[in-house]
C-alpha cells in the first residue's frame, strides 16, 4: 500500500506566499503492452458475449437463450425418440435439420443480435471498452464480424452436436453419422457466414436497433418467400428453371449448394446441375465478400 510518507513533502517557497507543487503519486505504466491485436480480440470477446446477453441485464439474455433452446430442443427430442425406438437412423439428416427445423431460429437470432453488436456503437459514437492503444476501423469490422459469425456457429452447431452424440450413444452407424455430421458442419459454417454478413451490413445502416431488426428479418424472409413463389410458378418442381428461382434466397443458396457438392442431390433440393453449383457457390462468396467491403466502406465514413 502506498502511504503519504512514500512521497516527498510539497515544495514551499521561502516567502510562503507562492504556489506549491503537489506530488499526487501518478506513476507511468510499467506492465506489458499488448497492442492492437489484443484490443481487437477483446472487442471480439465482448461482441460474442453481448450476442448472448452475457455481461448485460437479465432481459438481454432472454431472446438469445430462447432461440438457442428452440434450435436445440427439437434435436434432443429426435435423439430421445430414436433411443426409445432403438432406431438405426434419424428421420432427418444433419444439414436438413438446419434448413428445416432450425432455419427460423437462425433468422430470428441474426435479426435480433446483429443490431446489438453495432447499433448502440453507432448511436452513441462509442464502444463499451476503453483501449490504451487505438484500433483501426478495419479492426473494428473484423472483430464485430468474427463475433457475429462465432455466435451464429454456436446456435447452428449445438443442435448438430446433440444429434451426433445421440447417434453414437444409440449405436447408429459411426461412419455414416460422422460423414453427415461433417456435411452439417459445412452447412452451419456457410449459414453463419452468409446470415452474419447480411445481418451486419443492414444493421450498420441505422443506429436504431428496432429498424435494424425489422429490416434484417424482412430481407431474409421476403427473399425466401419470393424465391418459393417463383419456384412454384414454373409448375415442375424438378425442372432446372425451378431450381434457378432459389438463387435469390439466402437459405436456399446454402441448402442447395451443400446438397449438390456433398452428393445429397438425389434426395434433397439441389442446384440446377454442376453449373448451378458454381453459380450458387460464387454468389455465396460474393455476398459475404461484398458485405465485408460495404462494412469497411461504411465505417470509413464514421
Amino acid at each position: 500500500m502506498t502511504t503519504q510518507s512514500d512521497f516527498p513533502a510539497p515544495a514551499v517557497s521561502a516567502g510562503g506566499t507562492d504556489g506549491v507543487i503537489h506530488n499526487i503519486g501518478y506513476r507511468g505504466y510499467q506492465g506489458q503492452r499488448l497492442g492492437r491485436g489484443y484490443a481487437t480480440r477483446s472487442l471480439f470477446v465482448q461482441g460474442l458475449r453481448g450476442a448472448f446477453g452475457l455481461g448485460r441485464s437479465a432481459k438481454s439474455k432472454v431472446l438469445p437463450m430462447l432461440v438457442l433452446a428452440g434450435a436445440t430442443l427439437p434435436a434432443g427430442l429426435l435423439v430421445a425418440m430414436a433411443l426409445a425406438r432403438k432406431a438405426t437412423e434419424y428421420g432427418t439428416d444433419y444439414p436438413q435439420y438446419l434448413s428445416g427445423i432450425g432455419l427460423l431460429f437462425f433468422e430470428i437470432f441474426v435479426a435480433a443480435q446483429a443490431p446489438v453488436l453495432l447499433s448502440r456503437d453507432l448511436r452513441y459514437s462509442t464502444v463499451p471498452l476503453y483501449f490504451s492503444r487505438p484500433i483501426t476501423r478495419g479492426d473494428y469490422v473484423r472483430a464485430k464480424g468474427a463475433a457475429m459469425v462465432a455466435a451464429m456457429l454456436v446456435v447452428t452447431v449445438l443442435p448438430l452436436l446433440v444429434l451426433y452424440v445421440g447417434a453414437l450413444l444409440g449405436g447408429m452407424d459411426f461412419a455414416h453419422n460422422t460423414e453427415h455430421f461433417a456435411i452439417g458442419l459445412l452447412a452451419a459454417l456457410l449459414y453463419s457466414l452468409l446470415f452474419s454478413a447480411i445481418g451486419l451490413v443492414i444493421a450498420a445502416t441505422t443506429p436504431r436497433r428496432g429498424f435494424g431488426v425489422a429490416a434484417i428479418m424482412g430481407v431474409l424472409v421476403i427473399t425466401e418467400a419470393v424465391a418459393s413463389v417463383l419456384g412454384h410458378l414454373t409448375g415442375d418442381p424438378q425442372a432446372d428453371s425451378t431450381q434457378w428461382a432459389y438463387v435469390i434466397g439466402p437459405s436456399s443458396l446454402v441448402e442447395r449448394f451443400v446438397n449438390r457438392i456433398c452428393g445429397l442431390s438425389t434426395d434433397f433440393p439441389t442446384t440446377p446441375g454442376a453449373a448451378g453449383a458454381v453459380v450458387f457457390g460464387v454468389e455465396i462468396l460474393v455476398l459475404v465478400a461484398g458485405a465485408y467491403a460495404l462494412l469497411l466502406r461504411r465505417y470509413r465514413k464514421i
